[in-house]
């Protein structure tokens, strides 16, 4: 019963936030939350949603930003967990490279690094895998 209630919750929490994306398709937070609620089982999954939070955020301030986006601004977060989130599922789906480089620039974003990527750098400099990684 218990594992009903937990998947029934991520049904309705999933139908939500999809509908407020349906809403408003910019509402990078849903993205980043919907990513988060297919990332163990579908990284393939998540990271579609992550990637699409990550590309509205970096359309949003135009031009090309040279800027930080500290953690301590709230409204910089939503984009923060996507781009985390998407170089995560890079890292899961073997891409260490390609997640390598969005945890750069992650840490240049957002140098205090309030999401551990810099944990993660670590991780794939040494060639783990995800699976193998202390990160999780």
């Amino acid at each position: 019963m218990t594992v009903d209630l937990r998947e029934s919750g991520k049904v309705a929490a999933r139908r939500t936030l999809m509908n407020l994306c349906d809403e408003d398709l910019r509402c990078v937070d849903g993205h980043a939350h919907l990513g988060n609620l297919a990332f163990e089982q579908l990284p393939k999954g998540a990271i579609r949603h992550y990637g699409v939070g990550l590309r509205i955020g970096e359309l949003s301030p135009g031009g090309k930003f040279e800027g930080l986006l500290p953690w301590a601004a709230l409204d910089n977060r939503p984009f923060l967990r996507c781009m985390h989130g998407y170089g995560l599922c890079l890292w899961r789906l073997g891409l260490l490279a390609e997640s390598k480089e969005i945890f750069e620039r992650m840490l240049w974003l957002n140098p205090t690094d309030n999401q551990g990527v810099r944990f993660a750098l670590d991780e794939i400099g040494a060639k783990r895998r995800w699976e193998d990684s202390e990160y999780q």
